[in-house]
């Protein structure tokens, strides 16, 4: 069965702003929230599928994929249907906010509140990479400051919840009786406090450390991407699931090498001379410096194109070209010399193109003038 357009689950279209995402998505997942429609698995699948839309849509990089690409060609830029329903709740925080659990926690007994892992807060790092570490990929050391449990530290249960992490409180209406439930204050539904704590630990049991961790960086990856490490961020308290580590490339601008998807673009100068006669260059690329052949008659603006010298598609769709644009450079002074020589040329006959020969016979005179 074919996937429904992310845009029709949400019911926006592709010009909506993050905001507008992140509105549809809360109507969405309110309406289909399985805490609202218990034993009704249309309506599971339905919220499953919301936020998976979601999950695509509210990251540029994963959303500019899907537009391009839709959801045959997803690839690591897709991400989303692979979610379970705790990788689902954890969105969350951000979308209803409090600590990831059921915005329904509210009005129903049921919910997630004390029930799900409390997770770690994601750390953010830049990484700056040179032309040559993106073609190829590269593995970088980097130091990160992270929050990691103490040595030391116990807990104890949670005296207001009693573990839960919710505080429960039953509320008379016309219509009877309903539990609300919120997110317990004294242990932000973790659950558990702290009992005892060294010197130096803050009240969640958590402490700075310097840590070194190796991260793998795959070729192609371009300016503003960011790539993520599971597990890798801050610690939970208590003991839950750490948060990510995620990384945003800044991609370090090459002197000569100018970046185009996935080509690689390089102006190369010559003069009108070695337009006119041909000649052979060396022009930098990936790897070193390759020589390549100027024909003779080459006009400004025609370009190169050296296969497969670009860089690697990140999603493993082939390699660019190395493009290399002419551009016929034009003496602005020239010695009393030179300019008398050009006058000379002016007028010749061989500097004159003939009406019943082509441009290749033009240029082979031009040629034999020079010689």
């Amino acid at each position: 069965m074919a996937k429904r357009d992310y845009y029709e689950i949400l019911g926006i279209s592709k010009s909506a702003a993050a905001d507008e995402i992140k509105k549809a998505y809360r109507k969405v997942a309110i309406q289909f929230h399985p805490d609202k429609n218990q034993g009704n698995k249309e309506a599971e699948e339905k919220f499953k599928e919301a936020a998976e839309a979601y999950e695509v849509l509210s990251d540029s990089t994963k959303k500019a994929h899907y537009d391009r690409f839709g959801h045959s060609r997803q690839g690591s830029g897709g991400g989303g249907h692979h979610m379970n329903m705790d990788d689902i709740f954890s969105q969350f925080g951000d979308i209803f906010g409090g600590g990831g659990g059921s915005p329904f926690d509210s009005f129903f007994g049921g919910g997630g509140g004390g029930s799900r892992q409390r997770k770690g807060s994601n750390l953010r790092i830049k990484l700056k990479l040179n032309l040559e570490e993106i073609a190829t990929g590269v593995e970088k050391k980097i130091k990160v400051n992270r929050l990691v449990r103490a040595d030391g530290v116990t807990f104890k249960t949670c005296p207001t919840c009693q573990g839960s992490g919710q505080v429960r409180k039953v509320v008379n209406t016309m219509l009877g009786q309903m539990v609300s439930a919120t997110t317990c204050s004294t242990c932000g539904g973790a659950g558990q406090s702290i009992d005892k704590r060294p010197s130096g630990v803050d009240s969640s049991g958590l402490v700075s450390k310097e840590d070194m961790i190796s991260v793998r960086i795959p070729a192609g990856v371009s300016d503003g991407m960011q790539l993520s490490m599971s597990g890798k961020g801050n610690e939970a308290p208590g003991g839950g699931i750490p948060g990510d580590l995620l990384i945003l490339i800044e991609e370090q601008e090459d002197k000569q090498l100018k970046r185009d998807g996935s080509n690689l673009i390089f102006d190369l100068h010559i003069s009108f001379v070695d337009a006119a006669i041909g000649m052979s260059a060396e022009v930098p690329s990936i790897g070193g410096k390759v020589r390549i052949k100027i024909e003779p008659g080459t006009q400004s603006g025609k370009i190169l194109r050296l296969r497969g010298k670009g860089l690697k598609d990140i999603n493993g769709y082939g390699t660019g070209d190395q493009l290399i644009y002419i551009n016929v450079w034009t003496p602005k002074k020239l010695s009393p010399e030179e300019k008398a020589k050009l006058e000379s040329l002016r007028s010749s006959v061989n500097f004159q193109p003939h009406p019943d020969e082509n441009e290749k016979g033009f240029f082979e005179r031009m040629k034999e003038s020079f010689n």
